[in-house]
């Protein structure tokens, strides 16, 4: 299981664009499921929610 702050598409630049980051990119993403959960933010909901 891989959890990341990052998209799927930024993962290959942050990895080092080279060959090697092709490899890790190839093991990772094989029969690979997906979930997004979007873009809300808990600690801003958090923070709006306990003032």
């Amino acid at each position: 299981m891989f959890c990341t702050q990052y998209s799927q598409k930024d993962w290959h630049q942050r990895l080092g664009s080279g060959v090697h980051a092709d490899a890790i990119m190839d093991r990772i993403i094989h029969n690979t499921v997906w979930v997004e959960t979007g873009t809300y933010n808990m600690r801003e909901h958090t923070a709006l929610t306990s003032v």
